[in-house]
C-alpha cells in the first residue's frame, strides 16, 4: 500500500523559512517521481513542484521559484521541500504527492503551513 507522510508544517513569519518531510513507503522509492502542491483555505489546489515525466526535470511554480527547493534522500525515503523567505500567501496545506507533473495518483494527509505578518 502506498503511503505518504507530510511533516513539518507549523506557524512562521513571514520571510521565514520551514522544511517539509514527505516520508514515502509501498513502493520502490527511486521508481516513481514525487511532487508537491498545495491547497489554502477557499481555493483551488495548485501545483508547486513537480518532476517532469518526460525529461525529469524540475518544475517550480513561477510564484515560488527562487524561494522553494525540492530535494530527496533516497535511502531514507524521504522527500524536502525547503521553503525559504515566506509569504502570507504561501498560507495552505501542502501535500507530497506520487506522480509527475502531468498527474497525482496518490498523495498524504497533508501538513499545515501557516504564514503571519
Amino acid at each position: 500500500e502506498v503511503q505518504l507522510v507530510e511533516s513539518g508544517g507549523g506557524l512562521v513569519q513571514a520571510g521565514g523559512s520551514l522544511r517539509l518531510s514527505c516520508v514515502a513507503s509501498g513502493f520502490t522509492f527511486g521508481d516513481f517521481h514525487i511532487g508537491w502542491f498545495r491547497q489554502a483555505p477557499g481555493k483551488e489546489r495548485e501545483g508547486v513542484v513537480c518532476i517532469s515525466s518526460s525529461d525529469g526535470r524540475i518544475v517550480y511554480r513561477d510564484s515560488v521559484k527562487g524561494r522553494f527547493t525540492m530535494a530527496s534522500d533516497n535511502a531514507k525515503n524521504t522527500v524536502y521541500l525547503e521553503m525559504n523567505s515566506l509569504k502570507l500567501e504561501d498560507t495552505a496545506v501542502y501535500y507530497c504527492a506520487l506522480g509527475g507533473c502531468s498527474s497525482f495518483v496518490s498523495w498524504g494527509q497533508g501538513t499545515h503551513v501557516t504564514v503571519s505578518s
